[in-house]
């Protein structure tokens, strides 16, 4: 189908050096402390925010946490302005466990798109530097401090958190749209392991029916494409969206579920729910099967930056 994208996914182990307290969804509290910790690490001239500020279009913090415009000419040509997507995604650790003790492994993932990927080392350091200022609530001995003890990728070490150095350098992948297998493919699992954001004719929805999906891998990829990677892929999107629709849910058991979370630019606690559980769709389904392994990556839906959206698929032949 002709899309590429690189992406790098990075594993961050950290073991903790006092107790901590931590939300069971930790995803909110790690994308907060790790902008924190990124901004105080590279901010030149320690504005308050990126918008008046001459650096931004060169500064690491301004690219992966600030919103930019698309140029209307990138890819095919758009006459309208698209703000870029994050360049990134969490995948918060997926225990719920809220106690954690000293000597306590932690563990999270971190996926970089496009050139993003270049200022890993910022990022590592960024990371380092959120263990010494501490996770979680403030308890009599402070917040909860860890060592990043390690940083990896495909299972190969890049970091050595005990010499503070960089060990090799790590090929990136590219992320590509294949073409849909050649067999008959019938039945698709959909797990959705962190909670799904979804709106639809502005509402947020509590039913996910195949074409609402396939609406939004569509809409992820596009956007991601045109900015990280070759441009908007050709893809037939009416058509795609239209033969979606003849696709049914044949089981369901997902549920909306809020998490709790803190802002600090509102401060205030905010509820970011989404929906959970297992799907089964039954229809002709190959062509779409490409689309979701491109958002088992990315993600797909709000709050990405969160490590909301994440999924998985397994799909079934047919006879």
């Amino acid at each position: 189908m002709g899309a590429f994208m690189l992406f790098g996914r990075y594993i961050f182990q950290c073991r903790f050096t006092s107790p901590a307290t931590l939300p069971a969804f930790k995803g909110s509290m790690l994308r907060g402390a790790f902008g924190h910790a990124l901004k105080k690490v590279v901010c030149a001239l320690r504005r308050k925010t990126c918008a008046d500020c001459l650096l931004s279009e060169t500064c690491v913090y301004s690219l992966i946490f600030e919103p930019h415009a698309i140029p209307a000419d990138r890819g095919n040509n758009r006459t309208r302005t698209a703000v870029r997507p994050h360049p990134y995604v969490l995948q918060p650790p997926a225990d719920n466990g809220r106690a954690y003790e000293k000597g306590d492994a932690f563990l999270f993932g971190l996926t970089f798109f496009g050139t993003a990927n270049d200022f890993l080392p910022h990022i590592i350091y960024a990371v380092a530097q959120m263990g010494e200022t501490g996770l979680g609530r403030k308890e009599e001995n402070g917040r909860g401090c860890f060592n990043l003890a390690a940083v990896e990728a495909d299972g190969v070490r890049l970091y050595d958190g005990d010499k503070k150095i960089l060990l090799q350098g790590h090929t990136l992948k590219a992320l590509d749209l294949l073409p849909p297998p050649t067999n008959h493919v019938t039945s698709l699992t959909v797990k959705l392991l962190t909670p799904l954001r979804l709106k639809h004719d502005n509402r947020f929805q509590q039913t996910l029916p195949f074409h609402l999906l396939i609406r939004a891998a569509l809409r992820r990829i596009s956007t991601l494409e045109e900015a990280f990677g070759q441009g908007e892929p050709q893809l037939d999107y009416r058509g795609l969206v239209s033969r979606a629709e003849q696709v049914v849910t044949k089981e369901s058991d997902c549920c909306w579920v809020d998490i709790e979370r803190y802002s600090n630019r509102q401060k205030t606690g905010m509820l970011m729910g989404g929906l959970l559980g297992t799907l089964i769709y039954e229809g002709e389904l190959a062509e779409f099967l490409p689309l979701l392994e491109y958002c088992e990556v990315t993600h797909l839906g709000k709050q990405t930056a969160f490590g909301l959206g994440r999924i998985l698929i397994g799909a079934g032949d047919g006879e």
